[in-house]
């Protein structure tokens, strides 16, 4: 019977939550919506899910550590170039967005939500938080500008573990020394040396082991086996050490250890983003399913109008009003105070520091205690819904989006590739040409075609790439190893079926003697298009060129045509780039933008009847 409930309770949690990720992927859903609807039908709704009465006492501590991890992959992201970019915002955002927040929310819990003064100001501390476990996939499904982007981002993963120690304060102040109004009677003496100790101790464990993983790295110390275990396994170690302080203190112990890592430039990073970025869906689909489902029927029918009306003003006049008044003389437009103002999803931190403050001060019969919980989740599920939903179209109306069309980055400025970059330009497809030979990017330039003068494979470059996100690559250097490193690199981000590269040469894709295919990207058209022969047809006046479909036709018949066929375009969709490794072929129709290497007039004999360099 037990060996059954825990197949279902896989299946349903993490058969479920990855299903949903990939449904929320397919047709560009928010994610987070999905979890959190499936977690309600697998637990209250059903009643198939119990997570809270099958784990027991140790579920919570578990969420605890689970939720360590994603404030450690947050911190792996806040690099501190781009605090130094745009910090004066995200200062605003986190050092006087957050007390003011504080302030109004629990000032709206007491008069629009009718809680106790003492139930206020936690209900306000446990809200100022905007969890990265919602706002990061936003962010991955979202082109936003960088600037704004970086604003949500370092908001939502600095206030994370303060708020949870924000609220953890503000309960030992009730439990310690509460009034008989149900206010707060701040007991300094005792908290005040106790938070400053679990600050710095904090703060302390995240450094030291991020110095030491550079310490014993630098030195041939660490194995490369060890590496990545090693680090997953300070996180948890750090976290929970904190915890033990003061509960909350781990959250930022791990946040500290992330941005460390991350600050520090430990080599070998690249094997832990990719990892963390996995098990990062994985728990995060998780928790929200089983935090969800672990919700009680009977929490639903305590939303009554005043927590509904709380829920509200929280969202459409606490959070909007907090930004702007700490936001005042600000270098940030307009557009982006409103749109800050608005996206403020709550998230697993809220939820889970709700279930474990909020039982305790109900259990120690605080005023208005068992109330906590709802108005949380009451919090959490509208800004999940009507943020998730309306994050994409609110940014494009405040124009604070990139292009929806999918965007092309060809790596190489020589004649041809600048030749096909022009076409695709023309066309209204966003393009990027990239090159660190200056005079070859100034002729692209002269054509307007976008371009970036960096280093694909350097920091920078990669930075810079995220100011102008890309679908699709094509590396187009005579280097065909550099090519396959460029691939490589970009591979794991945009995908190993979007990243191609001009053939090395028939000999070098043999699957055995030649080079892997995990080293290199897909190759551009046929095997024997390498770039001297494309080249040597662009010298002798082939020149791209572009048509729009008129009706269905079947691929066979354009790669049967005079020219060589290069891709297809359906704008606003997808770019399907021609190569025989392709293993299916494209359904080009009607609308579809073609584009092909085309003989010089009036005509010529297709290249597939000539000879092809080996």
């Amino acid at each position: 019977m037990q060996a059954t409930n825990l197949a279902i309770g896989i299946l349903c949690v993490l058969g479920g939550g990855i299903a949903a990720q990939w449904v929320a992927w397919r047709f560009k859903l928010p994610a987070i919506v999905l979890l959190f609807s499936l977690g309600l039908i697998f637990g209250p709704g059903l009643g198939i899910l119990h997570p809270g009465a099958a784990i027991g006492p140790y579920f919570h501590p578990l969420v605890s550590m689970a939720v360590a991890f994603i404030v450690f992959e947050g911190g792996l992201a806040l690099d501190l170039r781009q605090w130094r970019e745009s910090g004066e915002g995200v200062l605003r955002l986190t050092a006087a967005a957050l007390p003011i927040n504080w302030v109004l929310g629990s000032l709206a819990a007491h008069y629009v939500g009718h809680l106790p003064w003492g139930t206020s100001w936690l209900f306000g501390a446990i809200v100022v938080v905007t969890g990265p476990t919602v706002v990061l996939p936003l962010l991955r499904h979202t082109k936003l500008r960088p600037r704004v982007a970086a604003f949500l981002r370092w908001e939502a993963i600095v206030n994370d573990p303060i708020a949870a120690i924000l609220a953890t304060l503000v309960l030992e102040c009730l439990l310690i020394r509460p009034s008989h109004d149900g206010g707060i009677s701040l007991a300094t003496v005792e908290i005040g040396p106790h938070l400053l100790f679990a600050t710095m101790f904090s703060i302390a464990c995240g450094i030291f082991p991020a110095i030491l993983i550079k310490f014993l790295s630098a030195r041939d110390m660490l194995p490369e086996i060890l590496r990545i275990p090693m680090i997953l396994a300070f996180v948890m170690t750090v976290a929970a050490l904190c915890n033990l302080i003061m509960q909350g203190a781990g959250l930022m112990a791990a946040t500290v250890f992330g941005m460390a890592l991350a600050n520090l430039h430990v080599t070998g990073m690249s094997e832990l983003q990719r990892i963390k970025e996995s098990l990062g869906v994985i728990v995060v689909s998780c928790l929200f399913v089983l935090l969800t489902a672990d919700l009680p029927r009977a929490l639903l029918t305590e939303l009554s109008l005043p927590i509904m009306a709380l829920t509200f003003t929280v969202m459409f006049v606490v959070r909007p009003l907090g930004i702007f008044l700490s936001t005042i003389g600000a270098s940030m437009s307009w557009q982006e105070r409103l749109f800050v103002g608005w996206i403020a999803p709550r998230g697993i931190v809220a939820a889970a520091v709700a279930g474990v403050v909020g039982l305790q001060l109900h259990e120690a019969g605080y005023p208005g205690g068992d109330l906590i919980t709802p108005a949380v989740f009451a919090l959490i599920a509208s800004t999940m819904i009507l943020h998730g939903f309306s994050l994409r179209p609110l940014a494009r109306a405040l124009r604070l989006t990139l292009s929806d069309e999918p965007a092309l980055a060809i790596m190489g400025a020589n004649a041809w590739s600048t030749n096909l970059a022009r076409v695709v330009h023309d066309r209204g497809i966003p393009v990027l040409l990239v090159d660190t030979y200056a005079p070859a990017l100034n002729k692209a330039a002269g054509f307007g075609i976008p371009i970036l003068r960096a280093e694909l494979l350097s920091v920078e470059g990669m930075e810079s790439l995220e100011e102008r996100p890309a679908d699709y690559l094509i590396a187009a250097t005579p280097d065909a190893i550099y090519n396959g490193l460029v691939c490589a690199r970009m591979a794991p981000d945009l995908g190993r079926q979007r990243v191609f590269q001009v053939s090395p040469g028939i000999a070098r894709l043999d699957l055995y003697h030649g080079l892997s295919r995990d080293s290199r990207g897909k190759v551009l058209g046929e095997p024997g298009w390498n770039f001297s022969y494309i080249d040597s047809l662009y010298a002798k006046g082939w020149r791209f060129g572009s048509h729009v479909m008129e009706e269905h036709v079947e691929e066979a018949d354009l790669l049967s045509g005079p020219g060589m066929l290069f891709m297809i375009i359906r704008k606003g969709s997808a770019i399907w780039i021609f190569s025989a490794e392709d293993a299916i072929p494209a359904e080009p129709a009607a609308g579809d933008i073609i584009v092909m290497l085309l003989p010089p007039a009036p005509a010529a004999a297709s290249p597939a009847a000539g000879p092809m360099p080996a």
